[in-house]
């Protein structure tokens, strides 16, 4: 039996919006321990979940600054 130890991480983001080109969306396609992602923009909170079994909340917000975004994690 395979047991799954993803955590969910969900966060209050700037990202208004995503082309499947953009840094961000390749990063966060191709970010080893990423396992799914999903930014729910029309929330006004722009909400990105991410899937991940290995990578911190502070890993994936300094992800997002990196590229210039805002990132904070919801509780």
């Amino acid at each position: 039996m395979e047991t799954n130890n993803n955590q969910l991480h969900i966060f209050r983001t700037n990202v208004t919006g995503l082309c499947p080109n953009c840094a961000l969306h390749k990063a966060l396609s191709e970010y080893s321990g990423i396992d799914r992602w999903t930014i729910d923009h029309e929330d006004i909170d722009c909400v990105l979940r991410v899937e991940t079994e290995i990578l911190s909340a502070d890993a994936l917000i300094t992800l997002l600054n990196h590229h210039g975004f805002e990132c904070s994690e919801l509780e």
